[in-house]
C-alpha cells in the first residue's frame, strides 16, 4: 500500500509538466469551478462528520474547525485566483545576472518534489495544500484526521478532476482515506522517497511527525504565543490587542496564550480585559496569577486562577492567563522558557523596550503593538499560505507559495572553461 502511494506520486513528479507552464494555471482554474459545482455535495458529507463529532463529544470550538460554510467556498474561490497570480510572479524569468565578461546565471524555481502534509480537523487544509503544492509542481500526499473523512473524500474527488481538466498527472495528489496510524508510520520511514513533511496541528501531532521521523520538516512548533504589556504601552490599546490575539479564533495556532504584564498596570489591565469582553458581548475566562487582583466572575466573564500548569501550554479555548512581571528582562525570559517559537507581541510606546524585546525574543514572527493574528501570509503581504513554521532552515514564519519550492542554477557559460590553476 505505501509503495503504491509513493510510487504514484514520484511517477507523477516525473510526468508533470515544467513549472510555470499554463497547465498549473488552468489547474488553478479548474479548481475554483470543480469546487463550486460539487459544494452541495461537500456540504452533505461535511454535515455528516460535523454530526458525528457532536455525537463524540467533541469541544464546541473544536467542531467548529469542522463545519464548511458558504464563506469558506467564497474564500477558497478566490485563494485559487490569488494563487494563479503569485504563480506568475513566482516563475516569471528575469534577465539574468552577468558573470564577469563571460556569462550570465539564472536563479531558477524548481519544485521541492513529493511532499507529506499531515493535518487535524480544518478541512480547508485539504484544499490549500493540494493548491498550492500542486502550482509550485509538487506532488503532495495528504493525511488530513478521520473527523473530517467523508469530507476529504469528496474534497479529493474534485482536485483529482481538476488535475484531469487541466492536464495534469492525478498522481500529484492523493488523499490518503485510511486515517490509522499504521500507514503514517510506513510514510514517515521513507525519507528516500518523500522530500518534505509538512505537519500542520497540535504541538503532540509535531512532537510526534520530529520523532518518527527523518525526512526534513517544515513546521509549526505549537502557538504558545505571549503578549508582553509594558507600563508605558497605551492601556486601550494593550487591552483591544489582548482580546483581537484571542476571541476571534481561540484555538487558532496565532492564538494568545498568556499576557506578561508590567506589575503596577497589571490589576488595571485585567479589569480592563474583562470590561471589554463584555462590552463586546464574547465570553472570556482570565486566569490570574499571583499577586494580581481577582475580579468578581459574571456569567459568560469568569476569573480563576492561573496555575504554573498553565504555562507553556495552548488553552484552545476563550482563556487568557495573565502574569505580573517586574521588568522587560523578566518577560523575555519567561517568553524563552515557556514560548514555542511561534508569534510573539509586545504593547509598549518606549523605543529602546521595544528594540531591546525585538532583539532578545527569538519567535517566527514578533508583533510590535499589534495583534498576534497578523502573523499571517496574505496579511503580511507575502503571499497565500498553507501553514506558519517555526523551522530554522528554509522558510520560517509563513510557508506560502514561494516556500514550497527550491532553485537551481542555470549558467550560460558561452564556451568558458575553468582552466587548472
Amino acid at each position: 500500500m505505501t509503495d503504491k502511494i509513493i510510487d504514484a506520486a514520484r511517477a507523477a513528479t516525473v510526468a508533470a509538466p515544467p513549472l510555470g507552464t499554463e497547465a498549473y494555471g488552468r489547474f488553478c482554474t479548474a479548481l475554483a469551478r470543480r469546487l463550486g459545482a460539487a459544494w452541495p455535495r461537500i456540504r452533505v458529507a461535511n454535515d455528516a462528520d460535523v454530526e458525528r463529532a457532536r455525537e463524540q463529544g467533541l469541544p464546541d470550538v473544536l467542531v467548529d474547525r469542522l463545519r464548511l460554510t458558504p464563506d469558506h467556498l467564497a474564500d477558497l474561490t478566490a485563494l485559487t485566483s490569488t494563487v494563479a497570480g503569485e504563480l506568475r510572479e513566482l516563475t516569471r524569468r528575469p534577465p539574468g545576472t552577468p558573470i564577469g565578461d563571460w556569462g550570465v546565471r539564472h536563479r531558477v524555481p524548481r519544485p521541492l518534489g513529493v511532499v507529506l502534509m499531515i493535518f487535524e480537523a480544518r478541512p480547508t487544509v485539504t484544499v490549500e495544500g493540494a493548491l498550492l503544492n500542486v502550482a509550485a509542481g509538487n506532488a503532495v500526499i495528504l493525511r488530513g484526521g478521520k473527523e473530517i473523512a467523508r469530507t476529504n473524500a469528496e474534497l479529493g474527488t474534485v482536485v483529482t478532476a481538476a488535475l484531469a481538466d487541466a492536464g495534469l498527472p492525478t498522481g500529484l495528489v492523493t488523499v490518503l482515506d485510511d486515517p490509522g496510524r499504521a500507514l503514517l508510520r510506513e510514510l514517515l520511514r521513507r525519507p528516500d522517497a518523500i522530500d518534505v513533511l509538512i505537519p500542520r496541528g497540535s504541538p503532540s501531532l509535531v512532537d510526534y511527525c520530529h520523532r518518527a521521523s527523518t525526512i526534513p520538516v517544515l513546521a509549526s512548533g505549537g502557538g504558545v504565543n505571549h503578549l508582553y504589556v509594558h507600563s508605558s504601552a497605551d492601556p486601550a490599546q494593550a487591552v483591544a490587542i489582548a482580546l483581537d490575539s484571542k476571541l476571534p479564533a481561540p484555538a487558532g495556532c496565532t492564538s494568545l496564550e498568556i499576557a506578561l504584564v508590567d506589575r503596577p498596570v497589571a490589576d488595571e489591565f485585567v479589569a480592563a480585559l474583562l470590561e471589554g469582553a463584555r462590552r463586546d458581548g464574547r465570553p472570556l475566562t482570565v486566569r490570574v496569577g499571583e499577586g494580581i487582583r481577582r475580579p468578581e466572575s459574571a456569567g459568560q466573564w469568569r476569573v480563576e486562577p492561573l496555575g504554573e500548569h498553565d504555562f507553556g501550554r495552548e488553552f484552545l479555548d476563550s482563556t487568557i492567563g495573565v502574569v505580573a512581571v517586574d521588568s522587560p528582562d523578566e518577560a523575555v525570559e519567561f517568553i524563552q522558557r515557556y514560548g514555542s517559537g511561534h508569534s510573539e507581541a509586545i504593547a509598549a510606546t518606549d523605543p529602546a523596550v521595544t528594540g531591546a524585546f525585538t532583539d532578545r525574543v527569538d519567535a517566527a514572527t514578533i508583533v510590535v503593538n499589534g495583534s498576534l493574528r497578523l502573523n499571517d501570509g496574505p496579511t503580511l503581504e507575502l503571499g497565500s499560505e498553507i501553514a506558519i513554521s517555526t523551522s530554522r532552515l528554509h522558510a520560517r514564519g509563513p510557508i506560502t507559495l514561494a516556500a514550497l519550492v527550491n532553485h537551481c542554477w542555470v549558467v550560460e557559460a558561452h564556451g568558458r572553461l575553468r582552466e587548472a590553476s
